[in-house]
């Protein structure tokens, strides 16, 4: 099970509190539950690992609700086992099984849905298609509080449930209540929002839904924007069908449930429910790759889209069970020989499930993964005693928490959330939980610094002078005032802010950041969209930001101290290049363009033609690299430049000699 990966989800449950929106309320308290429960059992894990194990059995149940969906349907046998077991071997499902997401616990509620809806369908009486739909009234609503996705199934079960009611007679207006009663009983678990966001006790914690204004912002998600279109649906289906057909190898399968249904007309109650089902499909592919606003071309994004084609792969597995089961039913009425065709089946199926396991086996084994933790574990390492952390973005801001909060690392650093300190809620909320961080005002607008109650980034900073401040990773572009009065000297991953007027000695820093980092993983060795691969990166990057810093720092000044800037910019960048065989493409480009420049201020004893040799040498690395960098044009022709002026400058040396 990963550790590393289930950070998101752990900075928000180590304490009863509010997660991000629409807040999860049955997976924040599940996951609560299962912190608390662990210790007093006497398992001694981690809390990452008791949470990835809560998930786990969460996404087990899921598979057993798709598993008993297709078995009262169409009977045990092989087509139940691969509905459920080919679920839970699939890659989405295995990876987002082994983590701190509340995706189980959504696949949980689609497999209690679906078994629901099989059993209401295959009810003989009026009782129990009346338990079955009290019962499925409320498993709608739980899973409602969990994710809201879950809707674009619920409004298609609804109204035929609803039809079957009332085509048998059984619909009544004191009926139609206690179903709505049942209905609203599963949402009564966000009657914790606001109660703890009233208690507000959690070091971290998302909005204010201690007003009506504030909990109807948190449950519609309004501070996340996600209801905004974008120009990609042809792209999202095809990449959502192209998923299905490269990792699941479902098609054939898929197409015997096509023609079991034409083969089985006759049977047209038979397959009222698998019609349903493709109707669930079909609107929420539709629906969601229609409303997606993430550029899926970008591999990061796309593992993060992809989570959410989830909760409709679970309909084509039984679909593809259904197919199955009734494709070897059809097979022993037309021809006989159940023994042959039964174990046909069961290879079948177990030739599915066996490549599946071998093919994504790989990718999902988390067992030895520790690489976010342990860039965690470096950036808390590096901050000075006492320092200021302004996180930014998922990855530096997750990792943190987890490992301030959850494991108690570090308890003299405060951390600070960059985005989230631009709501008007955060403040009034976790000002308090921030002890020694001082707030000029009750929100920071990076755009009307001069609004009442607001502050800029200017501002926060001059009021902590007196701790250390850093910020990781980086800061936005849209607030500048900051460059007014301070300055950003790079330590790592994290730049530390300080007074414009502190003065800067570049031979100490550099010597400060060198190998500030245990960092021992080879450079691009995780798999494009993973938060391990930006993690690695950042880690890389972190070798060469003095130097770096140090170069366009000599670009700006003036004076003695240009040569001298440029000088130790280029020995930081040819160290680390010549330490390691395999690096980031970019590092040829900057240690190129440093042996460039400080050849023009005057070589500072390093040999002309050297200089000459390495700029030419790692300008044609790069382009090797990155041949369709937009720069590559100029590249080469500064390359052809060089090679002329490393010419003139043989020539005019092997003259001097010969006189």
């Amino acid at each position: 099970m990963s550790l590393s990966s289930s950070h998101p989800g752990l900075s928000v449950v180590s304490r009863p509190l509010v997660a991000h929106p629409p807040g999860y309320p049955v997976f924040t308290l599940l996951a609560w539950l299962s912190l608390t429960l662990m210790p007093t059992l006497s398992l001694s894990v981690s809390p990452a690992h008791s949470i990835n194990l809560l998930s786990s059995l969460l996404g087990a149940g899921a598979s057993g609700g798709l598993c008993f969906t297709v078995c009262r349907l169409a009977g045990p046998g092989p087509g139940a086992v691969l509905a459920g077991w080919g679920f839970a071997v699939s890659r989405l499902c295995w990876q987002w099984s082994v983590v701190a997401e509340v995706f189980s616990l959504n696949n949980l509620f689609i497999g209690l849905i679906f078994s629901l809806t099989a059993s209401f369908h295959c009810a003989g009486s009026a009782t129990q298609r009346s338990k079955i739909a009290h019962l499925g009234a409320l498993c709608c609503g739980l899973g409602l509080c969990n994710q809201h996705t879950l809707v674009l199934y619920v409004v298609v079960i609804i109204p035929w449930v609803l039809l079957c009611l009332y085509s048998h007679r059984e619909l009544s207006v004191s009926g139609l209540m206690s179903l709505g009663l049942c209905f609203l009983g599963g949402l009564l678990p966000y009657v914790y929002l606001p109660i703890s966001s009233y208690v507000n006790s959690a070091r971290w914690s998302w909005g204010d839904q201690t007003s009506s204004s504030g909990l109807l912002t948190h449950l519609l998600r309004t501070e996340y924007g996600t209801f905004s279109l974008v120009p990609t649906f042809k792209l999202n289906v095809y990449i959502y069908a192209t998923t299905l057909i490269e990792l699941y190898q479902l098609g054939d399968v898929v197409m015997e449930t096509l023609v079991s249904f034409n083969q089985r007309r006759v049977y047209v109650r038979r397959c009222v429910v698998p019609w349903l089902l493709t109707a669930m499909l079909l609107l929420y592919s539709l629906f969601f790759a229609w409303r997606a606003n993430l550029d899926i071309s970008r591999p990061l994004l796309l593992g993060v889209v992809e989570r959410f084609w989830l909760q409709s792969d679970a309909v084509v597995f039984v679909l593809a069970g259904l197919g199955l089961s009734w494709t070897h039913s059809g097979l022993v009425t037309r021809l006989g020989r159940e023994g042959l065709w039964s174990a046909g089946g069961w290879l079948f199926t177990v030739g599915i499930l066996a490549h599946m396991v071998h093919s994504n086996y790989r990718e999902c084994d988390q067992s030895s993964n520790t690489v976010v933790e342990r860039f965690g574990r470096e950036l808390l390492a590096s901050v000075p005693p006492g320092a200021i952390v302004l996180t930014r973005g998922d990855l530096p801001g997750n990792s943190l928490r987890y490992l301030h909060y959850c494991q108690g690392l570090r308890p003299d650093v405060s951390l600070v959330d960059q985005e989230m300190m631009t709501y008007s809620w955060y403040v009034a909320k976790l000002g308090q939980h921030h002890r020694g961080v001082h707030f000029p005002g009750r929100w920071w607008d990076p755009v009307q610094t001069e609004k009442e109650d607001t502050f800029s980034l200017e501002q926060f900073l001059s009021y902590n002078t007196q701790r250390p401040l850093l910020a990781c990773i980086g800061l936005p572009d849209g607030d500048p005032s900051w460059e007014r009065s301070f300055s950003r000297w790079p330590l790592g991953v994290c730049d530390l802010l300080v007074p414009a007027k502190e003065h800067f000695h570049p031979e100490e820093w550099a010597r400060r950041t060198h190998n500030i980092y245990n960092w021992t993983e080879p450079h691009n060795s995780f798999p494009p969209g993973s938060w391990e691969r930006v993690a690695n990166e950042e880690m890389w990057q972190a070798r060469m930001k003095t130097a770096f810093f140090l170069f366009d720092l000599a670009d700006r000044i003036q004076g003695d101290g240009k040569a001298r800037l440029f000088e130790l910019s280029y020995t930081l960048y040819k160290e680390i290049v010549e330490t390691y065989p395999d690096y980031p493409p970019n590092w040829d480009k900057n240690l190129a363009l440093a042996s460039e420049r400080l050849l023009r201020s005057g070589s500072l004893g390093h040999s002309p033609d050297s200089l000459l040799t390495c700029s030419i040498q790692h300008f044609s690395l790069y382009l090797d690299k990155e041949p369709t960098d937009p720069q590559a044009a100029a590249i080469r022709t500064a390359i052809s430049h060089l090679l002329q002026e490393r010419t003139r400058l043989r020539w005019s040396l092997k003259n001097q000699w010969i006189q």
